[in-house]
């Protein structure tokens, strides 16, 4: 007789396996793959700058939608959720543990703003909420959970994370060069955009904490990894390979 899985079986599943370096497999047309493949992965404990803990939060209030039909709709979608300056590329086979998630994105800072190719691993994914985490090089060194939960009879979409800033460029940027509120308007944008699938306009709620507002001087060299800095100078070489390419 075989027996039943176990929800703990269940839920192992959901975890990725442990890897020292992300490996990039089919992705999709439009996904640039640069400074993720061979990149290890980068935990709050490696990161540079202030911790903060942010969660952004927003009520289905009316809407008939289960828990489970917002986050399978939320990891179907998530591409056509995402703001055209924060493009999101899933693999072939979608949000599922151990995965690589590409990103394209554009950081303020100068006009046309700076561009930045990195990603993350798909840490867990479940029927009520998928985590990623960040490689070296990204923006940000931590954990970003998206998910949905039942509260009073309605279901409530929320994002949170707990992250650092990856080096000193970019704890400046995010202080000083508008990437602090960025961050904020693309998860506003996201939730927002994810209510209206559903016929709800609210407002999303966000509450920030700093966990430790102190400096990690000596991941300070984290920057060498930086992929704003590494974006920018592959730039001509991506032009040269189009020129010649068409040529």
């Amino acid at each position: 007789m075989t027996e039943e899985p176990t929800q703990q079986t269940n839920r192992d599943d959901a975890w990725a396996k442990p890897v020292d370096k992300l490996t990039v497999g089919d992705a999709r047309a439009g996904a640039m793959n640069l400074n993720v493949d061979g990149r290890g992965l980068t935990g709050p404990l490696q990161g540079f700058g202030q911790l903060w803990q942010k969660t952004y939060r927003i009520r289905l209030d009316g809407a008939e939608a289960s828990v489970q039909d917002v986050v399978a709709y939320w990891k179907a979608n998530l591409p056509t959720l995402m703001p055209d300056d924060s493009r999101f590329y899933p693999s072939l086979t979608g949000v599922k543990p151990g995965e690589v998630l590409l990103i394209n994105a554009t950081l303020p800072g100068m006009p046309g703003g700076m561009p930045v190719s990195t990603g993350v691993l798909i840490l867990y994914a479940d029927d009520e909420a998928f985590s990623v985490m960040t490689p070296d090089g990204h923006p940000e060194s931590g954990f970003n959970t998206f998910s949905a939960y039942d509260e009073d009879g309605t279901t409530v979409a929320q994002i949170q994370s707990l992250a650092r800033a990856n080096d000193p460029v970019y704890e400046f940027g995010f202080r000083f060069m508008g990437g602090g509120a960025q961050q904020e308007r693309i998860w506003r944008h996201v939730l927002t955009g994810l209510a209206s699938h559903y016929g709800v306009t609210a407002e999303v709620d966000v509450k920030k904490v700093c966990v430790d507002n102190r400096l990690q001087w000596n991941r300070a060299s984290n920057v060498r990894h930086n992929a704003v800095i590494r974006t920018t100078l592959n730039a001509p070489v991506r032009a040269a390979r189009r020129l010649f390419g068409r040529a």
